[in-house]
């Protein structure tokens, strides 16, 4: 039903755009053969972060070492996730399928036995020799990764969680009068907090520990490693906001919501009300709007947070040089979705709109995205937000549009493992194969070269100088905001908003759906 969909409206988007893309052909799978052989694989997922990056063109963000891996990498300026929230959108590029086939939309349901028992891209390498790895918050921890991250399924050992990470929605952050808050706004003195540390610094000291293990033992991994921030509450150490005075940071281009915005569009930001400090402003629901001044402390945070995540992922990777792995390791680098920085008068993801999907994405490869790497040679030395001035760009910048769903078959092809089947239409009884095309016939190609294999569809429905599109896909329990708009549970869900994206336009049309069609024709 689902693909059904996808075709149709690509075909009438094709119709009213007068030949505009319409969506990526399907990719015969064939074993990959090349520099990936043997290599191992670090993949580093981000929680809710939008290209805030300098790589991406950001000119206030600092984030030195992030931007030092993109100048090593090649570099997705258009690529979009399936689901703007966590746990859809993890278990859909972990498995390798869109959420209407994990039928995760929501964080209530385990995928094995909703919908299929799906192989997942860590249990794929697992089974092919390598030790398999989870650091931090890789899938959604709870009912969606079977309150074991998937584990034994997916790794080799139990996933490592920081021990701080139970007090992450606490009210640890200390108030002008004192007094400690839940607030969204959280700047700490990291000495002050319940064992001193914060959940990304056990992680990165976790990680760390495993790359020297992996080098004792000299085995092959696949080590997956999830960031928290700047995922809320934006609590971070407060000497990240020095880089970042106040008076430098500006409002979103557009904050205000749209006069003619189709109301089912709008997600009305709940997560952020439960927090003290914005409870306090008595901002009315559905569309506020926040006061200018905390727009301003909000956006400030995340930057912040964002140069304090840059300076966990730039110790990480030191530490990859540090051990002497560089030059036998893929990288990835990603987020599982953007978020909302004012833009339309939105905050949080939880929407289609480009700044909730669209992500940062980049492939760090040892002699395909750089030249040879002699071992032990250094690629990452740690840099210093606070002191480093840094303007490297990518090693090479596609704008090719491109969909998380295709990670699994991409890192399959990169680490020269046989690359798993297309889906058929209707896979929930398949174990193996994935809806996402691998990428990597766009990393060395130009951007006028590529050129498009034909997929399945009549000639009717195919556009003009095809070219890819990125779907998305958000539920609403109703067509006006309400209190469980961003977070509908799968029983309440009527409405699926299904958005489609090329490298100029976005599509976005809404379906209403019963509960029956959710569960079982999806």
């Amino acid at each position: 039903m689902a693909a059904a969909v996808r075709s149709r409206a690509a075909a009438w988007f094709c119709l009213c755009l007068l030949g505009l893309p319409r969506r990526a052909p399907a990719f015969a799978p064939q074993p990959a053969a090349g520099p990936g052989d043997g290599l191992n694989v670090l993949l580093i997922v981000v929680d809710d972060l939008r290209p805030a990056l300098g790589c991406y063109g950001d000119k206030l963000v600092k984030s030195p070492n992030i931007d030092q891996l993109a100048s090593q990498s090649v570099v997705f300026s258009n690529a979009y996730a399936q689901q703007a929230v966590c746990a859809p959108s993890r278990v859909s590029f972990l498995t390798g399928r869109r959420p209407d086939t994990t039928r995760l939309y929501d964080f209530y349901s385990y995928w094995r036995v909703h919908a299929g028992n799906y192989s997942t891209m860590p249990q794929y390498f697992k089974e092919n020799g390598y030790v398999t790895l989870s650091v931090g918050k890789v899938f959604h921890p709870g009912i969606s990764s079977n309150y074991s991250d998937d584990y034994p399924y997916s790794w080799s050992i139990p996933p490592f969680h920081p021990s701080a990470e139970k007090y992450e929605n606490d009210k640890t952050c200390r108030g002008k009068d004192g007094k400690l808050y839940a607030n969204l706004v959280c700047p700490v003195d990291v000495t002050e907090m319940p064992s001193g540390t914060l959940p990304d610094i056990q992680s990165t000291e976790e990680a760390i520990r495993l790359l020297n293990v992996m080098k004792t033992n000299k085995q092959k991994f696949f080590l997956a490693v999830g960031y928290h921030k700047p995922h809320i509450p934006l609590r971070y150490p407060q000497e990240f906001l020095k880089l970042y005075p106040l008076e430098n940071i500006t409002l979103a281009p557009d904050p205000w919501v749209p006069e003619k915005l189709p109301s089912v569009a709008y997600n009305p930001w709940t997560d952020i009300r439960q927090r003290d400090d914005v409870q306090a402003l008595n901002v009315s629901f559905p569309y506020g709007p926040l006061p200018d001044d905390f727009q301003r402390q909000i956006r400030q945070s995340y930057y912040a947070a964002v140069s304090y995540l840059d300076m966990q992922v730039g110790l990480l990777l030191n530490a990859l040089d540090d051990v002497g792995l560089s030059s036998s390791t893929i990288v990835v680098f990603t987020a599982d979705h953007g978020w909302s920085l004012g833009e339309h008068g939105e905050w949080a993801k939880y929407s289609n709109f480009d700044v909730a999907t669209r992500v940062p994405l980049m492939f760090y490869v040892p002699g395909m995205t750089t030249s040879s790497i002699s071992r032990g040679e250094r690629v990452f030395p740690y840099l210093d937000p606070f002191s480093h001035i840094l303007g490297l760009v990518p090693q090479g910048q596609s704008k090719k549009v491109v969909e998380l769903v295709s990670l699994f078959s991409t890192l399959a092809e990169l680490a020269g493992l046989q690359v798993p089947p297309v889906c058929p239409e209707t896979s929930f009884h398949v174990a193996l194969c994935t809806e996402g095309a691998s990428i990597v016939r766009y990393f060395n190609a130009s951007e006028q070269n590529v050129e498009e294999e034909k997929d399945g569809y009549d000639d009717a429905y195919r556009c003009v100088n095809e070219e890819p599109v990125a779907f998305s896909q958000y539920p609403r329990p109703a067509d006006t905001p309400q209190w469980n708009s961003d977070k509908p549970k799968l029983k309440d869900i009527r409405i699926m908003g299904y958005s489609m994206r090329t490298v100029d336009y976005r599509y976005t049309y809404t379906f209403v759906v019963m509960e029956h069609r959710l569960r079982h024709d999806f």
